[in-house]
Order: structure tokens, then sequence, then C-alpha cells
């Protein structure tokens, strides 16, 4: 009899542990279920190769123009190691390759490189630690800089002719000052409002809105529209209560077509959504308990005339997500950390051509642009993994 009963109870603990793994499994196909949302695949082949034994150091921002050409901006000898990357560059010489390229390049819509420049020049400061690069309505290109001495904005013509320098060189972080910044991380515009928006940003705690024309600071706001304070919060903590101030960085601050404006406060693992006037919306977290580099590193929007997409790049999960902009809800995501097309190593900046193709540039150690090539809105399951192309 005491021999059944065992028999008995290892049994039911068996089919206990056989409903629990079913439940799992359930659960895992559930959270993995087909969504409706814009597909891609990863272009191996874009860009073409460099010219001139040039290479990329680490890859921090990416731009369209209105002819779909596209701009990327990298920090070149500073991130290369002359050893194992950059031994042409070394003095005297220490192998016929290679050297960093310019630190802004442009691409036509096939990969080919039509352009090149960018550096120290006359009249202007070039940023300590050049930062992301946005073309305007009029193809004027803007950088900003994340370097300990970077409290300005610089202004180009599309083919590089200096236009204006924004803000002042080397001013102490202040995120209450009406005429410097703290180590900009990204500028997005409306170009009807002619307003810049600046995620203002690894110094700075703030969004600031600024006159495009003139450069003059207009507004600017911190988390849930407080106004900014420059406390030191600590480390992020995905089990404290949400914090009430950004944390550095803010990484980018992109209006919409619809008076929203979409921040990245990047630590912080969130999104936050304001009207133009700086008034708070709502917030969505993003993996949350992400924890040093955060999860919200850059936003591009879908080029239908509603927006209706957000796509999220996150450097330290390796991947990006395809979100319904209105509701912030995750449609799917794809990428996966390593080197190969269609991968990420700390993908940092993300934009989109008016044919609704994703291009993405890799920070760190990662050292390059890709291009995700858009194949219509159909559906795709929760969790796609590098999206390689179909053959």
């Amino acid at each position: 009899m005491a021999r059944r009963q065992i028999l008995g109870l290892a049994g039911l603990v068996a089919l206990i542990a056989a409903l629990g793994v079913a439940q799992s499994a359930l659960q895992a196909a559930s959270q993995n279920q087909d969504a409706q949302a814009p597909r891609f695949e990863v272009d191996p082949m874009w860009p073409k190769p460099l010219p001139n034994h040039w290479i990329l150091g680490s890859a921090i921002g990416v731009g369209v123009d209105s002819r779909d050409h596209v701009f990327i901006i990298h920090r070149g000898d500073s991130t290369l190691n002359q050893r194992t990357e950059s031994g042409a560059a070394a003095n005297p010489p220490m192998a016929e390759c290679c050297r960093a390229a310019p630190p802004i390049l442009e691409f036509d819509p096939e990969g080919n490189l039509v352009n090149s420049w960018g550096g120290p020049g006359e009249g202007y400061e070039w940023p300590q630690s050049n930062h992301g690069i946005t073309l305007d309505g009029k193809d004027n290109v803007w950088i900003g800089g994340n370097g300990r001495t970077d409290s300005h904005i610089l202004k180009f013509t599309h083919d590089g002719k200096f236009l204006m320098t924004i803000g002042e060189p080397k001013q102490a972080v202040n995120s209450a000052s009406t005429t410097s910044f703290g180590r900009v991380a990204k500028i997005a515009f409306d170009d009807k409002a002619n307003e810049a928006y600046i995620a203002d940003g690894y110094g700075n705690k703030r969004v600031a809105v600024i006159d495009m024309t003139t450069g003059a600071i207009k507004r600017f706001w911190g988390a849930y529209g407080n106004a900014p304070k420059d406390t030191n919060m600590g480390p992020y903590d995905p089990d404290a209560p949400l914090a009430p101030q950004f944390r550095n960085p803010v990484h980018c601050a992109e209006p919409a077509n619809d008076g929203l404006v979409y921040v990245c406060d990047r630590p912080n693992d969130r999104i936050q959504v304001f009207r133009t006037d700086g008034s708070f919306v709502k917030e969505q977290r993003i993996a949350p308990r992400t924890r040093g580099d955060g999860s919200v590193w850059d936003i591009a929007f879908s080029r239908d005339p509603q927006q209706r997409y957000l796509y999220l790049a996150d450097g330290r999960n390796e991947k990006v997500y395809v979100l319904d902009r209105q509701s912030l809800n995750i449609l799917t995501e794809f990428g996966d950390g390593g080197r190969q097309p269609g991968q990420f190593f700390a993908v940092h900046s993300i934009a989109t051509d008016s044919r609704g193709n994703i291009y993405t540039t890799e920070t760190y150690e990662g050292k390059r642009v890709q291009k995700f090539v858009f194949k219509g809105v159909g559906s795709v399951p929760r969790r796609q993994g590098v999206p390689w192309p179909r053959r």
C-alpha cells in the first residue's frame, strides 16, 4: 500500500512538472506570436568598400538627406588601435593598411561613397568627441559633441562649409543655461516651426529647443516636464521608484508630425513623450531590467504620413524594436549580438530614408554602418533574430 502511495505521489509530481513545462511552452509561444509590422532584411553588401585603406572608428551618428543620401559620423583615430587597426597612420607607418576615414562620410542609396569631410578647420572648434549627425530640411548638417569640453553645436552646409557655432565651447555643465549646452548627444528638427530639438545630453539633463536661424535657446525641460536639475542620482536601479529626472545621457529628442516629442532617457530604460511646449504626456519602459548603458539609445519614425511605427535602437541588448508609435507597445524586434550582417555590437544610432529602409551605426568596437531593407508590412514573429535575406 505504501509503495502504491509513493508511486502515486511520484506520478502526481511528474504530471505537475509536465503541466508546468507545457504552460511555459505555451507562454513562450504566446509571447512570440506573429504581429502585423514592418518587415526588414539586412543588406550584407551595403555599403561598398571604402577607398584609400580607410576604416571606421566608433560610428556614433547617422542621418539621411532629401535625396536619400546617408551621412554617418565616426571618431576615427581616437577609437582605433594603431597596432591592430590603423598601422598606416603610425609614425613611421607600421603597415600599408589602414587609416581612419574622414569623420563625416556621405553614401548614395546604392552604398557608393560620394563625399567625405570634417574635422578641425578655420573659424570653428571641432568637438573633442563628435556625437550625432542630422540633416535639416535644407540639407544642412548639424553635429554635437559629448567630450568633456563640448558645450556647443556645429552647423555646416551639405558639402561641409562651416555655417555656425551654437553655444559657447568649454562651458561648465549647467542644465539651466540659456547660452550653452552640456555635451550634446543629438539634434532633431521641426522645420515648419524653424526649431531644433537638442538632446542635451551627456552633461546636462534636459531637452532644449532652439531657433534654427539664430541658435537662441527658446525653452527647455527635464523628465516629466520638470525643471532640470544636475543632481547625480547614482546608478539606475530597476526596482527603485521611477526617477524624477533624466539620467545621463539624454540621448535623443525626436519631434513627430503630430506635435509629440519622443525622448530617449537612455540609462533609465524609458521613452518619455511630451508636447512641443514640454508638457509631459506619457512614458514607456523598455527592457527595464537593463543596467549600465541602458536600453533606449535612439529613435526613428516610419516614413508613412502618420508615422505609425517607431524604431528603437537598443545598444545594450543588441536589437532594434519596432513599436506602435501611439501605444508604444513593442510589436517585434530584430537583431542579435555579433559581428555578422544583421547582428549588432552596440547599435547606437538609427535613421530611415524615404523608402522606409533603416540605417544603423555601431559604437565602441562595432565600428560600422548597416542597411536594413524595408519589405513591406506583414506578419512577423515577436522575436525575429537576425533578419537575414530570404532566398
